[in-house]
């Protein structure tokens, strides 16, 4: 065969496939997993959302099914938590003698926190805990740690009626204030989501990242109010300025003082510091829009390897 033979073919072969490729794009059909542009992704998403809700709720419903105690556990895990603070920062710190109204104070904060620190746990397994799924079928990946991320709040919705019950035998009383928790919840579910969806991104391409991230939201924790008072420090001087700033700043501190100045007396009937609400706001929309364009840019990676 001449030299000029055996290259001739394969430049014929690219030639044949650029037609067969330029056939298919004209008849609409596109590579399997392909990353389709950001509002068609999106409108993708909101497609599959009877799924989204779906998925949430029978991982939830199949968290605890080997329990004997089953569902209980979604309030014994955050109680027990408060009992266990209580009793180092309450008792042996003392910490609650600053604070009006400690137990409602803690167990609101311990509860918020576990919204937040549950959601981003999950999220960090939310491609490789799924990925016979994300192999096996194609659709928006995103839809698995937006999912994880609603049945974190489906078991905050479920747990919120013991911290209700724990406010009454403490003397908290419902009043119109309490209506403020439903869009401080929104926006830190929108935070959740959000922070959820980067993670799973990096986690999908460094599983090690589980492993650290405990160790991450154990010390985030500690720095976010739960068990003492964030306003107390500040007011005191007791840290440098910029310091001051962060602990202010801290987005799972901000919606859990929002959650706390809703519900509890207390909280109530001081004025809430104008930052707040906005910074939340802020917070919220800047995790779950980031978060969301960070994941999609690589959807097509997802379940490679």
């Amino acid at each position: 065969m001449s030299a000029s033979a055996s290259t001739s073919a394969p430049a014929s072969a690219h030639a044949a496939g650029e037609d067969l490729r330029q056939l298919a794009l004209r008849h609409g059909l596109s590579v399997s997993n392909a990353r389709p542009p950001l509002t068609e992704y999106a409108r993708r998403l909101w497609s599959r959302r009877h799924f989204i809700t779906a998925f949430a709720t029978a991982r939830l419903t199949a968290q605890y099914s080997q329990a004997k105690l089953g569902q209980v556990w979604q309030l014994m895990n955050p109680l027990l938590n408060a009992a266990v603070y209580f009793f180092i920062f309450g008792v042996l710190m003392n910490t609650r003698q600053d604070i009006a109204d400690y137990v409602p104070f803690l167990v609101t904060g311990v509860f918020i926190w576990t919204f937040t620190s549950s959601s981003i746990a999950v999220g960090t397994r939310a491609i490789s805990g799924n990925i016979g799924l994300v192999r096996a079928l194609h659709f928006p990946r995103a839809s698995l740690p937006v999912s994880l991320a609603l049945q974190q709040l489906q078991q905050l919705a479920f747990s919120l009626g013991a911290l209700i019950v724990i406010l009454f035998c403490f003397g908290v009383r419902p009043g119109l204030s309490w209506l403020l928790a439903v869009p401080a919840l929104f926006l830190q579910s929108l935070f959740n989501a959000g922070v959820s969806l980067v993670m799973a991104r990096l986690a999908a391409r460094t599983p090690d990242i589980a492993q650290v991230m405990p160790f991450v939201l154990r010390t985030w924790m500690y720095v976010s109010g739960v068990m003492w008072s964030i306003d107390k420090v500040l007011a005191d001087n007791r840290v440098p300025h910029l310091v001051g700033l962060a602990l202010e700043y801290n987005p799972a501190a901000l919606y859990i003082d929002l959650v706390r100045f809703a519900l509890i007396d207390s909280f109530t009937a001081d004025r809430l510091p104008p930052h707040v609400w906005a910074a939340a706001s802020g917070w919220a929309l800047l995790a779950f829009a980031g978060g969301f364009i960070y994941f999609w840019k690589a959807e097509e990676t997802y379940g490679r390897g």
